[in-house]
């Protein structure tokens, strides 16, 4: 197929917020698919959290990326060539081709996907990495009980949204934190949590303690910083915590952590784990909230920004906060 492929490379390494310039949009020729590839049209793009980790050069659980390296990423598209009978043309597919619109894959690094189940787009978030992390940090990590108090940080967000509704549906009382009011309205009315504070408001550590009265048994970690140490002094004895992400300090923000004295009073056991990891987790969790959603147990959002020049802008808008629901980048159309 000749044309064109739109990528977007990390320019250089960012110091401190990423910024635009610290991204480049490049046109490079479309790959031609080799012996069991196929090229696959790209349709959305997955825009999340780890990605600013991956953009420093430290030592982490994966690779960092060196300037020019093209930026990581799920994505959704269709196949449009194929040397690979198990995956015709018109096939939709979920992978993890970057930020392009044009990428190669064989059938190993790809999973088929079928749109009369649910959207395409969902298995980047509620039946994809951000469905399948709240599902593992809540239910293999966090084990929670009928009647115990479930907190969750970016309660909004594509995994803290899914881990409150999941704790719902599982008997629990679920307060969620998030920013302003809107998310919070949003996170009560639509998706059922008990309650919802708003750590832009005016005073977000009494709300917080009005609203767990019974202190917290279970805490599902997102944020990190002032967040953390809140909910860590109302840890109740032998509580979970289930570490999935600190996107308050991913842009070097340093924050004097000083809860780890609450840990070891309430017994507490404190678990950080990376999704990718246990990847054999992942098919009975998307096919219990697979049922959830068709019941209408389960429900979701998705914040779409349009087109691959606009990631950069959507992913810094995503470290700040300013997306509501999964952050996708269409790229191209979908007629799934």
């Amino acid at each position: 197929m000749s044309g064109k492929n739109t990528q977007v490379l990390m320019k250089q390494h960012p110091k401190g917020w990423v910024t635009e310039a610290d991204f480049e949009i490049v046109a490079r020729d479309i790959p031609k698919p080799g012996p069991g590839q196929v090229l696959v049209r790209n349709i959305w793009l997955s825009l999340d959290p780890y990605m600013r980790g991956r953009m420093d050069p430290v030592r982490s659980y994966a690779a960092h990326l060196k300037p020019g390296d093209m930026m990581g990423g799920g994505t959704v598209g269709t196949v449009i060539e194929s040397n690979d009978a198990a995956l015709p043309v018109g096939t939709y597919v979920n992978g993890m081709l970057g930020w392009q619109e044009y990428g190669v894959a064989t059938a190993k690094e790809l999973r088929v996907l079928d749109p009369k189940i649910a959207p395409v787009s969902t298995s980047l978030g509620v039946l994809g990495m951000p469905g399948c992390t709240a599902h593992y940090g809540l239910m293999a990590l966090g084990q929670p009980k009928a009647g115990e108090t479930v907190v969750v940080s970016a309660a909004s967000g594509a995994v803290g949204s899914v881990v409150g509704q999941i704790a719902k549906i599982k008997g629990c009382r679920v307060v969620g934190i998030a920013g302003g009011q809107e998310k919070c309205d949003y996170v009560v009315n639509e998706l059922g949590f008990d309650a919802c504070i708003d750590y832009k408001g005016p005073d977000m550590h009494a709300a917080f303690k009005a609203a767990t009265p019974d202190r917290v048994d279970v805490y599902f970690e997102n944020v990190g910083g002032e967040i953390m140490e809140m909910v860590f002094g109302r840890l109740n004895g032998f509580a979970r915590v289930s570490i999935c992400g600190l996107i308050a300090q991913y842009n070097g923000q340093p924050f004097p952590f000083t809860g780890m004295r609450h840990v070891l009073v309430n017994r507490a056991k404190v678990q950080g784990f990376i999704i990718s990891e246990h990847m054999e987790y992942w098919p009975g969790a998307i096919m219990e909230m697979a049922g959830w959603i068709k019941s209408g147990k389960l429900k979701y959002r998705e914040d779409v920004a349009d087109g691959l020049q606009n990631a950069p802008a959507a992913f810094i808008g995503l470290l700040k906060g300013k997306n509501f629901g999964k952050q996708l980048v269409r790229i191209g159309p979908d007629k799934a």
